[in-house]
């Protein structure tokens, strides 16, 4: 059964037009994007076609990384929605490429506290003199982010609690700084190469929805009342409450959970918690929210988990796993805080994921990317036919290996496997759908953190049971497999494999029906001259095009050559000087291409 994800109150995302706009800040977007939109042409397009994609290609890598370094400063120096933006890019690696990420990935919240008498104002806005709310209210922020800050506090009844407070004026920024997002998608989609790797405008929408969301506070609150009521019978987690009366749209109240950063791994040691056990709690919670109740902490950055040691002689849930298995070391409690991105897993997705791993175990390449249509991760226009020729590839490269064998692939395989499918690489017809790029991300934090707190950590052992019952969802039976479940990813093969078997014969039978008609529509297509062949390149046609190619573009340079400096020399001989300086500049040009240009 699906877990109800909260309705959103009806102000989550207020009208923009009550915000004015602060011009002087959106001209600084327009000017940086302006600037950045004219070096990527000059350089994509000018020079490539000038001097060819060889050369350009070289340092693409290195402008990229100082183009994304100049956005990472301006982000810095602005806060606010641009740091969410750079946080948000980051994780598309559907669309940018690593060099990007890599950058963009270490942009953190480095923003400046707002002084405390601002605070207490916004608090005096929203709930009253904060002398007749809180018993005690510490000045100093406990952390700062570019959206708000939180401070420890008493209420009148000494219960602690952690107060997050929005910034002042922090919405008039985002609606300017979307204001001239939203020119910049404008310019990014009239340029071909772009247009074809994102939908930007689409993008911007969904970032724009989520920051609105993260905005209203009264959202972040609902999210918390219903991840602490999805785990009310569960011993080893824990929620902190919601206050609600002390919480606004800009105000939100939480019950103080200090305790141990996920992290820390001295700090559990010493108070004798078995890391293991903080490992496997963390993940198999996460994929009990994830497959079972698909409603799930979209943020699990170690800022947000903690882990709370109990008495020995805690009450009985808390002494164990979601799995039934017993704790190694002593019982504790794992605390979630920050609520502000819940992410769910869709019906499309589960159905896409399911396909894709049926798919796998089957090496059914056309298979893999129908699961790709069905998880809507490719744009318009993909060339279907060349990514089942890239995924058969890979099948041939890489079946019957397992993760350590992959991850010790000689790197001439790779390059060779990147070659053939190069124009798949520069142009990737991929954008993943916000939703798995949440879950994908969520997932990837996991292992980080599951693999810092144990090195040996075995995430198939804990993965194996819920894909068994995901896969079980479509109505088919798994058969049980020997031994430990999920021992190792080899075993997950063999059974989606054998149960599969059935399926991959009556898809045989089809297809094998349909060659007769097959071949009527070739044949057809053969006698119109409709027909066309695709080859692969190999490393060595590749390099014998290219030197045709570089020497059909110097054929044409010097043939550009000669006219123009015939027309020169008639043009002087008639007194035209001007003209003949202009036509004579330009076969100078056309010469310095012609020498240098296949160099």
């Amino acid at each position: 059964m699906l877990f109800p994800d909260p309705e959103p109150p009806a102000h989550t995302r207020p009208d923009p037009d009550t915000y004015p706009i602060q011009w002087r800040r959106y001209w600084r977007t327009l000017r940086f994007a302006a600037w950045l939109f004219v070096r990527v042409l000059g350089w994509e397009l000018v020079l490539r076609r000038l001097i060819g994609e060889r050369r350009i290609g070289r340092g693409r890598a290195a402008r990229m990384q100082r183009w994304a370094g100049e956005f990472r400063a301006l982000a810095v120096a602005m806060g606010g929605v641009m740091i969410k933006l750079g946080q948000f890019i980051s994780s598309r690696v559907d669309i940018l490429p690593p060099d990007v990420i890599r950058v963009l990935a270490t942009l953190q919240d480095e923003v400046p506290t707002v002084p405390s008498d601002l605070i207490r104002k916004t608090l005096a806005g929203e709930l009253g003199p904060p002398e007749t709310v809180f018993a005690r209210f510490d000045p100093v922020p406990v952390a700062a982010a570019s959206l708000g800050q939180a401070h420890r506090a008493h209420l009148l009844d000494g219960t602690r609690v952690v107060v997050k407070v929005q910034r002042p004026g922090i919405r008039v920024l985002v609606h300017t700084d979307l204001a001239a997002l939203a020119v910049v998608g404008r310019w990014a989609m009239r340029i071909p190469f772009i247009r074809r790797r994102a939908n930007v405008p689409a993008l911007l929408d969904e970032f724009s929805a989520v920051l609105w969301d993260e905005l209203d506070y009264t959202l972040e609150a609902a999210h918390a009342e219903a991840f602490r009521d999805l785990f009310a019978q569960d011993k080893g987690i824990y929620i902190p409450q919601v206050y609600r009366a002390h919480t606004t749209p800009r105000v939100l109240t939480l019950e103080d959970v200090s305790a141990i950063k996920i992290t820390d791994y001295e700090r559990i040691t010493a108070a004798g918690i078995d890391r293991c056990d903080v490992a496997r709690r963390l993940i198999n919670t996460y994929l009990w929210m994830i497959f079972t109740k698909r409603f799930f902490h979209a943020d699990p950055h170690p800022g947000n988990l903690f882990v709370y040691p109990l008495p020995d002689d805690a009450s009985p849930g808390s002494g164990q796993h979601a799995s039934g298995q017993p704790l190694l070391g002593r019982p504790f409690y794992l605390v979630f805080v920050d609520f502000g991105m819940a992410g769910r897993v869709t019906e499309e997705i589960v159905a896409g994921l399911s396909e894709t791993l049926i798919a796998l175990a089957t090496r059914d390449a056309r298979r893999l990317v129908e699961s790709y249509q069905q998880l809507g991760v490719l744009l318009p226009g993909a060339d279907l036919d060349r990514i089942e020729q890239a995924a058969r590839a890979a099948f041939d490269r890489v079946w019957g290996m397992n993760l350590s064998e992959i991850s010790g692939m000689q790197f001439t395989e790779m390059a060779d496997l990147s070659r053939e499918f190069s124009d798949l690489l520069f142009t990737l017809p991929f954008q993943v759908p916000q939703d798995f790029i949440v879950l994908a991300r969520c997932v990837g934090i996991l292992a980080g953190i599951c693999t810092g707190l144990n090195p040996d950590f075995d995430p198939w052992k804990e993965v194996y049971p819920f894909v068994e019952r995901l896969l079980a969802g479509n109505g088919e039976t798994i058969p049980p497999i020997p031994g430990t479940p999920g021992a190792s990813p080899a075993n997950l093969w063999r059974a989606l494999a054998s149960r599969q078997t059935f399926m991959l014969l009556l898809d045989m039978g089809r297809r094998v029906a349909s060659l007769p008609a097959l071949a009527d529509d070739v044949l057809r297509r053969a006698d119109r001259g409709d027909l066309s062949v695709q080859a692969a390149l190999t490393p060595e046609l590749e390099r014998r095009l290219d030197r045709m190619e570089g020497v059909i573009r110097r054929l044409a340079s010097a043939v550009l050559f000669g006219g123009l400096a015939i027309s020169g020399a008639i043009l002087y001989a008639a007194g035209e000087h001007t003209l003949s300086a202009v036509g004579l500049a330009l076969a100078g040009v056309l010469f310095l291409r012609g020498v240098f240009g296949g160099r």
